[in-house]
């Protein structure tokens, strides 16, 4: 893949994912993906992220902001970095009571691409920022 339809493909994932449109974003991902979220372990599959995406979407109101997408030479590897800026709008499990606490913090993916799919997708997130985020009241 070219290393712009690279950039373009995860610009159109990131895209998706601001729109809330999960089939968009699935649609742009390989059904063996491989996903590393910022809060779990490794989960394989396109149902499995879909069902972290709607997990996710129950409890939390999110938009990436400020993203700037770069890639590896050979369009098979890219990184976005960005700020998230969300809501934390009902209390999941594990975590602190939701209160309608907001946040804004550094966050970044890095993709690898393969037959013009996303293959892997990592999920950074400073857990330090996250918890004192989450932690704050409403």
């Amino acid at each position: 893949m070219s290393d712009e339809k690279a950039l373009s493909l995860v610009r159109s994932f990131l895209n998706a994912l601001n729109a809330s449109d999960h089939d968009a974003a699935l649609a742009l991902v390989s059904d063996d993906v491989a996903h590393d979220p910022f809060d779990g372990e490794r989960e394989i599959g396109r149902e499995k992220l879909r069902w972290r995406l709607g997990l996710r979407t129950r409890h939390f109101d999110e938009r990436l902001a400020d993203i700037t997408v770069m890639n590896a030479p050979g369009g098979i590897r890219a990184a976005a970095e960005f700020t998230v800026r969300g809501t934390y709008r009902k209390t999941a499990e594990g975590l602190p009571e939701a209160t309608g606490q907001t946040y804004a913090l550094p966050g970044g993916m890095f993709f690898e691409i393969d037959g013009g799919e996303i293959t892997r997708i990592s999920e950074h997130r400073n857990p330090v920022q996250w918890n004192a985020a989450l932690s704050a009241i409403g």
